[in-house]
């Protein structure tokens, strides 16, 4: 009996100590993770800010790997330079991808791509086309200055030469344009991979060795980089065309402004410009702050001198604006979980937002009361009732919609007589006996008889 227990005992250890095995081999193939941050617009501070954040969350949520996928004309090259500097820092594998089918990544994309631990394209796509320009007045111009060519040259080559790349077609990017299609990069040797989908670009990674990591990416979980509101926001005012409009409209904003004063376009024009300079790279807690204390002048002199309520709404503009901006959810230097990013941005809109709803209640009542027909001139012509007898020149008490009002008059006013407002006097109305019924129908017929 003791001998079979023993053994049912063993079973049970067996069967509880296999099945936490199996569990956790589960558990922690469940817990997988590959973070995907898109770059489907130009190049701008803002992208750099926005990989940079993406490069923490998943340094901090321990991601098996990054995957950043390119469709991108190019862009500035300091924050293409940037990006570089961010992959090779980091100890999260960086998985460059040109993505979807039928796309490109072209000049700043292509220097990048040959940055990351990992380069691979869709079929149908392009890279190439690195050779730095210049925006002149009359247009883009290709730099051809040699001191810019062989530094941009030297990086691209380094980086290829690091993750075992063709150094050749590296420099020939920059130096004769050269273009590839995702085969053709993978025959020379300036991709590892070229892959239909992400999904089919995991299956192709598992088990590969990248920064002394071996990735187990098959079947991983896919989570999409989501940036905070305060980089969406970035995002749309660096947008090369967005933050040039911004700065031109705020130029003739101004110059309008200042020849038709009055309408607050030059207000406008103050915010278009601001807005267009942080958009194109200038420090931007400083913009930040500067449309904050912008807004509450604004608010103030609302206050002080109501007027159409120009003022008070781009006052409030400017608030919400510079607040969003000043959230510090940036990265690494700022780290704070997402949960926690909408608390603060909750924090600062919500009053900005309360104030704002009390200024347009504000505002509702100034129109409202400038709408609202003077009370002395519903009176005049109105009739009210004597409360009691009024002499010649003195004062008296009258009846008028439920109210008592103090009233003289030159004519004798008995008590109950029906009076005339005739005008008023501070808060004394002056009244007279109004003529009796008969009177007036006597009247009426004698001027018709004339008639």
């Amino acid at each position: 009996m003791k001998h079979k227990f023993r053994s049912y005992l063993g079973i049970f250890l067996f069967f509880i100590l296999f099945m936490t095995l199996f569990t956790g081999q589960v558990c922690a193939a469940e817990n997988q993770k590959v973070l995907v941050v898109d770059i489907s617009d130009s190049i701008t501070p803002v992208t750099d800010d926005i990989v940079s954040d993406a490069i923490a969350f998943a340094e901090n949520d321990d991601y098996e790997a990054l995957v950043i996928t390119l469709n991108t004309p190019g862009g500035n090259l300091d924050e293409t330079l940037s990006i570089m500097e961010q992959i090779a820092s980091t100890d999260v594998p960086v998985i460059g991808y040109v993505y979807p089918e039928g796309t490109k990544a072209w000049s700043a994309g292509t220097l990048i791509l040959i940055s990351t631990d990992v380069a691979a394209m869709a079929p149908f796509t392009i890279i190439g086309s690195a050779q730095p320009v210049t925006v002149t007045a009359s247009g883009s111009e290709p730099v051809e200055e040699d001191k810019i060519i062989n530094a941009i040259v030297k990086r691209a080559t380094e980086n290829a030469k690091m993750h075992g790349r063709n150094e050749t077609a590296a420099e020939e990017f920059i130096t004769k344009n050269l273009n590839l299609d995702a085969d053709t990069a993978l025959e020379y040797g300036v991709i590892e991979y070229v892959a239909s989908d992400i999904a089919d670009l995991m299956s192709q990674l598992d088990g590969a060795e990248v920064k002394d990591k071996v990735l187990d990416t098959a079947g991983a979980d896919i989570t999409y980089y989501e940036p905070s509101l305060r980089l969406a926001f970035m995002g749309i005012i660096s947008n090369p065309i967005v933050s040039s409009m911004l700065l031109l409209l705020g130029v003739y904003a101004i110059i309008l402004g200042i020849s038709n004063p009055g309408f607050g376009a030059e207000l406008f024009g103050v915010i278009a410009i601001a807005l267009g300079l942080i958009g194109t790279g200038f420090d931007v807690d400083i913009g930040a702050l500067f449309l904050v204390i912008a807004g509450v002048i604004l608010l103030v002199l609302e206050f002080q001198a109501p007027g159409f309520g120009i003022f008070g709404i781009a006052g409030l503009v400017c608030i919400i604006a510079g607040s969003i901006l000043l959230v510090p959810t940036d990265f690494p230097n700022n780290y704070t979980p997402a949960e926690f990013q909408r608390t603060l941005i909750i924090s600062v809109a919500a009053p900005t937002i309360i104030i704002g709803l009390f200024f347009v209640f504000i505002i509702y009542k100034v129109f409202e009361v400038r709408r609202k027909k003077p009370l002395f001139g519903e009176l005049i012509g109105d009739m009210a009732v004597a409360l009691e007898p009024i002499e010649n020149g003195q004062n008296g008490y009258v009846l008028h919609r439920g109210q008592h009002w103090k009233a003289r008059s030159s004519d004798i006013i008995e008590k109950d007589d029906k009076v005339t407002i005739l005008e008023k006097d501070g808060v004394v109305l002056v009244v007279e006996k109004l003529k009796d019924e008969s009177e007036s129908e006597n009247q009426t017929d004698d001027e018709q008889d004339q008639k």
